[in-house]
């Protein structure tokens, strides 16, 4: 069954009429990905807001930090699997299998990370922008402590609190305008198919 096929509630505009940076981005998408994301597409409605958007992803993304780049993704997905984001689950979750190369981390990050064989690094990391994204009036000391404790530094926790924030304000940008995911999204990076073992002979 497909999902809605629009991008956006409130509509996109037409690319051909957005500003001539904002058409080389869309070009480059194109040629990098195939396709332009959804979000992007979204955001285009406000093109300033565009590019502020696109440029705090630069810096939470892809900026010099202490996480990896397979972890900012996997705090993606465990914020918007706390938010129930559609969009983001989809986007992000096909993001952290492309980096793993392991569809079942995909999938454990989309439904329950705890499931997950995490190095206690990354289970702590995890813990906290649940918290963080769930209950954020109850992080404290002791939340800090126990992230410092897995080797966390202050500026990584800062890391960590700024993706967590990010994506909580991204799930509900994504909620409001119900957001749809590109569907070449659900198709990448899922591995080879099932296919299920041949029964075995009966004895005769």
């Amino acid at each position: 069954m497909p999902q809605p096929d629009h991008i956006s509630a409130l509509g996109v505009p037409d690319p051909a009429t957005l500003d001539e940076d904002l058409q080389v981005i869309w070009a480059k998408c194109m040629e990098k990905l195939g396709f332009v994301p959804g979000v992007y597409s979204a955001y285009s409605l406000k093109p300033k807001r565009l590019r502020n958007f696109m440029a705090m992803f630069g810096e939470v993304m892809f900026a010099e930090s202490a996480l990896s780049k397979l972890e900012r993704e996997m705090i993606a997905v465990v914020v918007s699997s706390a938010n129930r984001c559609y969009y983001c689950l989809v986007a992000h979750g096909a993001e952290v299998r492309r980096l793993s190369g392991d569809p079942e981390l995909g999938e454990m990050m989309a439904l329950n990370y705890r499931v997950a064989q995490l190095v206690p690094r990354q289970r702590a990391m995890l813990d906290y922008a649940w918290k963080l994204t769930t209950t954020p009036w109850l992080i404290d000391e002791a939340d800090r402590e126990a992230l410092r404790a897995q080797g966390f530094e202050n500026g990584d926790i800062f890391d960590i609190s700024e993706t967590v924030g990010f994506y909580n304000l991204s799930n509900r940008m994504a909620a409001a305008t119900d957001m749809m995911p590109n569907c070449e999204y659900h198709r990448s990076d899922r591995g080879e198919p099932f296919v299920p073992p041949a029964p075995k002979a009966k004895r005769s």
